[in-house]
């Protein structure tokens, strides 16, 4: 077990992050000594990112957890071991084997399936819209495609991400998907709908679903966790779909993020009571 951490964040716009309150508490409630920086980049130039990365590894950073818009990259310079990872091809924790290797790994992809499964426990997902296919569409997209959903389809302002990823899934299951040129045709007809866009966060205002796309589906999730009740959960609760809030992701990818860290299982429910107070 490793007892004295230096852990980060690096990404844009990460002033509200709550990455190093739940860091923090994980190591106190495991007798840790654990420090947790937000490390804020101003661009999104992947060249910025790499100077940081290798800053934080020669500064003894013992790791650090990669956000929007940098998990792609980061899945580039990581050593991945795990072959599953390699194909979502995006990694949201880096953990520093020694000065010249780094080791990549994604909770959001495992942290995703567990906040799924506790929420709607044994209901498959069924026909899903994904709008967003960046590094959390990518990793919600394989948690998907492992909770036995029937059909995903996906839409990205930028399509050959869409298509990048459809062609990725396509290699590896039998799942029916598809890439969507409209939001319509992207929501109409399915029982889920996910926002995995930035949009909704604090610092970009609004939702990427209209209201009135959202009617006659049965389950809403919203990658954002900051504010926790995003417009566009709320705009679905209001329109009679259950929710799932992107904070759950948030406590299962850190409790996983942890464990790589420090070799420990922080409990859920004292995190959870802990970050509440």
């Amino acid at each position: 077990m490793n007892t004295d951490l230096k852990l980060g964040l690096i990404g844009l716009s990460i002033e509200q992050s709550r990455s190093p309150a739940l860091h923090c508490l994980a190591g106190r409630l495991s007798g840790i000594s654990v420090t947790y920086d937000l490390i804020r980049l101003d661009s999104a130039i992947p060249e910025s990112f790499d100077k940081m990365l290798s800053l934080c590894q020669s500064q003894k950073y013992y790791g650090v957890n990669v956000t929007y818009p940098f998990k792609e990259r980061a899945a580039e310079v990581a050593r991945i071991e795990s072959e599953q990872v390699r194909r979502l091809g995006a990694v949201n924790t880096v953990r520093f084997v020694s000065e010249s290797e780094m080791q990549g790994f994604n909770t959001d992809f495992t942290g995703f399936k567990r906040a799924f499964d506790s929420r709607y426990s044994g209901q498959p997902p069924g026909k899903v819209a994904l709008i967003g296919a960046g590094g959390i569409g990518r990793a919600i997209a394989f948690g998907l495609v492992d909770l036995g959903a029937e059909e995903l389809r996906i839409f990205d302002q930028e399509a050959q991400k869409a298509e990048s990823l459809a062609l990725t899934l396509k290699s590896r299951s039998e799942l029916q998907i598809r890439t969507c040129a409209t939001l319509e045709d992207t929501v109409s007809d399915v029982e889920g709908i996910v926002n995995a866009t930035p949009i909704g966060m604090y610092n970009h205002p609004g939702t990427a679903i209209p209201r009135a796309m959202v009617s006659t589906q049965s389950w809403a999730f919203d990658a954002v966790y900051t504010p926790v009740e995003t417009q566009f959960l709320l705009e679905a609760k209001e329109a009679g779909l259950e929710t799932l809030s992107g904070y759950e992701l948030f406590i299962y990818q850190g409790i996983e993020a942890f464990k790589i860290f420090s070799g420990v299982y922080v409990d859920e429910s004292r995190l959870r009571a802990g970050l509440t107070q």
